[in-house]
């Protein structure tokens, strides 16, 4: 494939804009080339972004000349939209790493909810972002949570249900028919009598899909009221547990660990992100109430065999 750095899509944009020539003579994507003709390509990479860089600290745990690795924290909206036009990630990254501004979304390769923690995958080169975008689509990407969810989990499975738009409520997500395929696999770590600490695999990316797959199997997220509904504190719950369940107003949703092929030397990266605090401080209270005693450094080990793939 000539220009491998560059995806299919975007090519085809440059032909359609009369940027690239054979012979001399405009084409369309259909044109077939033949041996010993010319190909020109007079395209320029445009800006993609227009919002404008902002000073917000951010917690780097991986960076070289060709990816960033970020461990977003609770509260910190990824992408400007309705609501947020300004102190988002992208700006964060653009006052970062000023090149980003000439990748689409400011090389951000996939979403985390505003309420979620953890790591996100960011390309600094056109090449980068190319390989990483299919590599994510052909799911050679790892991306590993923890989450505590309501009600006790028999055993670990995987969801496969497919996600889409609700019918009537706009702003959720919903599974349906009419959706996209998307799995996520889980794994019990710890029960409590009432709830549950899951580790998580996506082998897709769909929208809310762990809040969405979670909730399809009745055992939605602590802290999430999109999906959640109103919270139930438990009969027999003690005072300072119920206390805690209260004061607990996200998702209980952690992105902990990321890996993927490096997309020049093509060496695994493996990243992590211990719990933050306030799912930390969830957990011991659990702990606290009846759970089965492990410490909080135990909650953080990995779930899955390495290396693990998707």
């Amino acid at each position: 494939m000539l220009l491998p750095d560059y995806s299919r899509s975007r090519l085809k944009d440059w032909i359609l804009a009369g940027e690239v020539t054979v012979d001399g003579a405009a084409v369309t994507p259909k044109t077939r080339v033949r041996e010993g003709q010319a190909v020109d390509v007079n395209a320029v990479i445009e800006v993609c972004e227009v919002s404008l860089p902002e000073a917000i600290r951010l917690n780097v745990v991986y960076e070289d000349d060709a990816v960033l690795v970020i461990n977003k924290p609770a509260g910190l909206v990824v992408h400007p939209g309705a609501g947020n036009p300004t102190g988002t990630l992208l700006n964060g990254l653009l006052h970062h790493a000023p090149e980003l501004a000439q990748l689409p979304r400011s090389g951000i390769l996939h979403r985390l909810d505003k309420e979620t923690t953890g790591l996100l995958l960011v390309a600094r080169t056109v090449p980068a972002h190319t390989r990483l975008v299919r590599d994510l689509q052909e799911r050679e990407i790892t991306r590993e949570y923890r989450a505590v969810c309501t009600g006790r989990v028999t055993a670990g499975g995987h969801v496969d249900a497919p996600i889409g738009r609700h019918a009537t409520h706009r702003t959720r997500m919903a599974v349906t028919d009419r959706g996209k395929p998307a799995v996520t696999h889980y794994r019990v770590l710890t029960r409590f009598p009432a709830f549950s600490f899951l580790a998580l695999r996506l082998e897709t990316g769909r929208t809310h899909q762990v809040r969405v797959h979670m909730a399809h199997i009745r055992h939605a997220l602590i802290g999430d009221p999109l999906y959640g509904g109103r919270l139930k504190i438990p009969a027999g719950t003690s005072p300072a547990l119920g206390d805690v369940l209260r004061r607990f107003h996200r998702q209980a949703l952690h992105a902990c660990r990321l890996a993927f092929r490096h997309p020049l030397t093509g060496e695994t990266v493996d990243c992590r992100a211990p719990l933050p605090a306030d799912m930390a401080a969830l957990l011991a209270a659990l702990a606290a109430d009846g759970g089965d005693g492990r410490a909080a450094d135990d909650w953080d080990r990995m779930a899955w065999p390495q290396p693990a793939s998707n």
